[in-house]
């Protein structure tokens, strides 16, 4: 789906440009996008498998949702909209934790290039995966996998099934993961 959304500079500044996604990434114009990793107390990853119908990574395995910030919309906002959208669960605020921003480029074709700057979150998983509504243009599946088990997919070089972050990326994720389920109370 199109959308307007708010073009920044390669620093992260906003212009004052909006213009459409398309034209965002048809010229490579840097823009925001939100990343949400959920996470269980017993150290899984909520993982999805992006559409069969996706312009890019079709049947990848990717962050638990992801989407394009709208222009004007608070980045929180856009976060709880897209876990709404994506995996039908609603969410407070409260529960979001910001680890950081990402700067991202890829070059899929030369009309295509998505230039973006990933708002990126961590939050726990309360509910049973059965629980979860996948979008069905957007997500082709959803899985829970051990973290462990996950890194070790991460670092073989043999394996395509998930879509190509660069592993300083994937290592802070998983850190701050590691960091918020090793801080709870044991029970």
């Amino acid at each position: 789906m199109d959308e307007l959304i708010d073009i920044l500079d390669a620093n992260a500044n906003l212009t004052g440009e909006t213009v459409m996604k398309s034209t965002a990434h048809e010229k490579g114009l840097f823009h925001q996008t939100v990343h949400i990793w959920f996470y269980t107390k017993k150290g899984e990853i909520l993982l999805q498998q992006r559409g069969k119908n996706k312009k890019t990574f079709p049947l990848l395995w990717d962050v638990s949702v992801a989407g394009h910030i709208g222009a004007g919309e608070p980045i929180e906002i856009s976060a709880l909209r897209e876990i709404e959208e994506e995996i039908g669960l609603q969410i407070s605020q409260q529960e979001l934790h910001k680890i950081g921003v990402f700067k991202s480029i890829q070059k899929h074709s030369n009309t295509l290039i998505d230039c973006e700057f990933h708002h990126t979150f961590i939050t726990e998983l309360k509910v049973p995966l059965h629980r979860l509504k996948k979008q069905e243009s957007e997500v082709e599946n959803l899985k829970l996998i051990a973290i462990n088990l996950l890194k070790s997919e991460l670092t073989d070089k043999e394996n395509n099934s998930y879509v190509p972050h660069k592993a300083p990326y994937y290592e802070v994720i998983l850190k701050k993961i590691l960091e918020k389920i090793n801080a709870q109370p044991n029970p």
